[in-house]
């Protein structure tokens, strides 16, 4: 479904991702793991179109998208989660949730919503208070309903655990499962390596900007050097 060959990107004269090429298969969650600053955020923030690139290439589907304006790639199937969560603290958790859906039509949206909060019920509940009050945790499944709701055909996941209790992070992590499981593309950024490879079919670990390792979730886990890396074991 997706596929970036020797992509580059740099802020100003600073290159953050250095020629990376990975592969993320149909029905596939694949993991991106590596430390502060090893380019992971830049990376997918490139593959949504909000991040410009200097070299490289952006296939989904087969088909080059690395022109494309931001918009144009959701209409293609593509969402992000941004990191930090980022939801509209004002407005209601329902209207966050129907912003998702800019680009569809009302019985879609109200189909789609419903999707949502059969995913995330504690959504349901608090539909109508605002966002910013809800825990972070709960923003975090807002975060991703929001992105569920333009019908995603590849979700592209960014620090889902950033400032989550470990129970909530394994929550959040299984409703990508189960998202996984009911045909959805996952593509996750995670710096909590052992989490996110865990549940992943397979993995890279980007360093300062390049590809270091890859392999299945499994491999990546049992590497003595990711272990010692990443995994502090």
């Amino acid at each position: 479904m997706l596929r970036v060959e020797g992509l580059r990107s740099a802020y100003g004269r600073i290159e953050a991702v250095k020629g990376v090429d990975l592969d993320v298969a149909r029905g596939e969650i694949v993991a991106l793991v590596g430390a502060n600053g090893a380019g992971k955020t830049t990376l997918l923030r490139a593959i949504s179109g909000v991040q410009p690139i200097t070299a490289g290439r952006i296939l989904h589907d087969g088909e080059p998208i690395e022109a494309l304006a931001a918009h144009a790639r959701v209409a293609r199937g593509i969402a992000q989660v941004p990191e930090g969560r980022q939801v509209f603290a004002p407005l209601s958790v329902e209207d966050n949730l129907r912003l998702g859906a800019f680009r569809r039509g009302r019985s879609e949206t109200d189909a789609t919503l419903a999707e949502v909060f059969a995913l995330f019920p504690v959504l349901a509940e608090k539909r109508a208070l605002p966002a910013g009050g809800l825990s972070g945790g709960q923003q975090q499944m807002l975060a991703i309903g929001r992105a569920l709701m333009s019908r995603p055909r590849l979700l592209l996941l960014d620090e889902p655990s950033m400032g989550l209790a470990p129970l909530l992070v394994d929550q959040i992590l299984a409703s990508v499962v189960r998202l996984r499981e009911g045909g959805m593309t996952v593509l996750l950024v995670e710096q909590n390596a052992s989490a996110a490879l865990a549940v992943a079919d397979r993995g890279y670990v980007l360093e300062t900007g390049r590809i270091a390792h890859a392999g299945t979730g499994q491999a990546l886990l049992d590497d003595p050097r990711v272990r010692e890396a990443y995994l502090g074991i």
